[in-house]
This record gives structure tokens, C-alpha cells and sequence, in this order.
């Protein structure tokens, strides 16, 4: 995807309109551009399609997994209200940041106020925190489940869950506020232009005339802090299970143990690995473009993949979907 080394005119001409002045001579942007994925105009129709079917196929995976976890009474145990809950995370980050990047596809409008900016990062920074820490507690159950089966009923009851579900969700939803408020001491004088498909924070902070080095220094402090709690957390939990699995003498045991453990793994790894890049290593030499990737997997990719991860190889899911089908 080719970078943008000059902004057309219409966007010189967007950045005259969405100045407002304030405090005498001094100017405020209220407006941004977002210059989207390429700047190329016969890749436009075809990215447009091809992310649009990507949406509607990850839409349709997440909200039908989430269908399938409420109407069948054999899900209602605590490891699918977990994937049901993964799943409605899933679906929001997707939809905080596709359905506009499909707008810009086929407009010549890429306008979006600070307000409509701001929303935009709180949803799928909310989005990707909580799923952060479900991912804990997923690995949480697979080692209660697995480690220790005969207490498992009473260690992760439904109940207890929703607990887990509800800590998850307050912390993931709380987090970003910080990022957020701190984003309202910034001021946007000299360019409204975001070189991206999206409203991510680390460009907000490259336009930004304001000195955002305290809000990177936060980014960076609870991006290494959360990332790497979860993630050791996750990796402990899924040690003891794997040394667990391979003293299990029955073949079939050790086969849908490392199938299921296999699936959350796989998923962890996408996951944290582009965010790891993305906000523990901000800037470290790459180009533009390599973080355009790196927000593309993250942001859309991810989210279409888990259901289909956690799903395609899950005899029970599979089940209740047959079950659905046939009544």
C-alpha cells in the first residue's frame, strides 16, 4: 500500500474549514482527515469489497457465535460464556473502526470531528483492553478444568464467571478514560491530517503542537505493564496445563485438551504480538506502512479469525449449530 507523501487538494482546502479560532491569533482543529489505507484510486472499489466482505463474514461469525451460546442450554457453561463474551469484543473492535473505512473508500469526504476521533480510539481501546483480560480468564478456566477437573463445578461456577466477565469489562472500559482525558490537553494547530484509516492515538500524538511525551510515557507504562501481567499470566496458566496433559495417559484426553488449548494459544499469540509492536515498540524504525499492517491484523483480522479459532475445531459448537439448523 503506497504512502502518502503529499496531501491532494481537496485535503488543503478541508483544513482551512476546520480551524475555529481561539485565544486571539492562535487556531484549533476540530476536524480531521483520514487518508486511509492508500491514496491510490484504483485500489479503492477493490479494497472496499474485499474489506466489506471481510466485516459481514466477521459480523456473522462473532454475533452468530453469541447466538449460538445464548439459545443452546448445552453452552451455558462458564468456557462459552467466556468465548460468547470474547466474541462481543471481537465484534466492537471491528465495528469501531471497519464500517468507516469503508465509508472512505467510496467518498471524497474522509472528514471526522475530535469528538467522532475520540469515540472511535475509546471504543476499540475499551474493545482490545477487555479482551486482554479475558484471554486471562479463558486461560484461568482451561487450567482449573484441565489441572483440576473434580473441583472445576465449584471453582468456575456460572456465577463466579459472571464475576470474572464484569471485572473484566470495568477494567477494559475504565483504562482508556485515562488515555482519553489526557488527550484533551493536546492542541492540533498545525495539521489535520492523519496519515491512517482510523483514529489511532500514537497519530494523534504526531500532529499534535502540544508536548505529548507525558501521554506516550503513560502508553508505554500501562501498555508494558497490561500486556505483560496478562500475557505471563496467560503463558503460567498454560504451562501447568500442558505438564498436565502430557501426564494423561488416555490418547483421547491429550488429544482435546491440546486441540482446545491449541486454538486459545494460537489466538493469544496474534493478538499480543501485533499489539506488542504496535504500542511497546512505538516508532522503533518502522515504516508507515509495516504499522498500517500491524493495525489492519489487529484491528480486522483478529477479530474475524476468533470465532472460526476458537469454533471450527470444537465438537460442541458445532453441535449446537446442527442443532439450531435442524429444528
Amino acid at each position: 500500500m503506497p504512502s502518502r507523501t503529499a496531501s491532494p487538494p481537496s485535503y488543503r482546502d478541508s483544513i482551512v474549514i476546520s480551524f475555529s479560532e481561539s485565544d486571539g491569533n492562535k487556531t484549533q482543529v476540530t476536524e480531521f482527515v483520514l487518508t486511509g489505507l492508500t491514496d491510490c484510486p484504483g485500489l479503492q472499489v477493490p479494497l472496499f469489497l474485499v474489506f466489506l466482505v471481510i466485516y459481514l463474514t466477521t459480523m456473522v461469525g462473532n454475533l452468530g457465535l453469541i447466538f449460538l451460546v445464548w439459545k443452546d442450554p448445552h453452552l451455558h457453561t462458564p468456557m462459552y460464556l467466556l468465548l460468547g463474551s470474547l466474541a462481543f469484543a471481537d465484534a466492537c473492535s471491528s465495528s469501531s473502526v471497519t464500517p468507516r473505512m469503508l465509508m472512505n473508500f467510496l467518498s471524497n469526504n474522509h472528514m471526522i470531528s475530535l469528538v467522532e476521533c475520540i469515540t472511535q480510539f475509546y471504543i476499540f481501546a475499551s474493545s482490545a483492553n477487555t479482551e486482554c483480560f479475558l484471554l486471562v480468564v479463558m486461560a484461568y478456566d482451561r487450567y482449573v478444568a484441565i489441572c483440576n477437573p473434580l473441583l472445576y463445578p465449584v471453582v468456575m461456577s456460572n456465577i463466579f464467571c459472571i464475576r470474572l466477565l464484569s471485572v473484566s469489562y470495568i477494567i477494559g472500559f475504565l483504562h482508556p478514560m485515562l488515555h482519553v482525558s489526557l488527550l484533551f490537553r493536546l492542541t492540533f494547530c498545525k495539521s489535520n491530517v492523519i496519515h491512517y484509516f482510523y483514529c489511532e492515538i500514537l497519530q494523534l500524538f504526531k500532529i499534535s503542537c502540544t508536548d505529548p511525551r507525558v501521554n506516550m510515557l503513560l502508553i508505554f507504562i500501562f501498555s508494558v505493564f497490561i500486556q505483560s501481567f496478562t500475557f505471563m499470566t496467560i503463558i503460567i496458566s498454560y504451562s501447568y496445563v500442558l505438564f498436565t496433559i502430557l501426564k494423561k495417559k488416555s490418547e483421547k484426553g491429550r488429544s482435546k485438551a491440546f486441540s482446545t488449548c491449541s486454538a486459545h494459544l494460537l489466538s493469544v499469540s496474534l493478538f499480543y504480538g501485533t499489539l506488542f509492536f504496535m504500542y511497546v515498540c512505538p516508532g522503533s524504525g518502522r515504516a508507515e506502512n509495516q504499522d498500517k499492517m500491524y493495525s489492519v491484523f489487529y484491528t480486522i483480522i483478529i477479530p474475524l479469525l476468533n470465532p472460526f479459532i476458537y469454533s471450527l475445531r470444537n465438537q460442541e459448537v458445532i453441535g449446537a449449530l446442527r442443532r439450531i439448523i435442524n429444528t
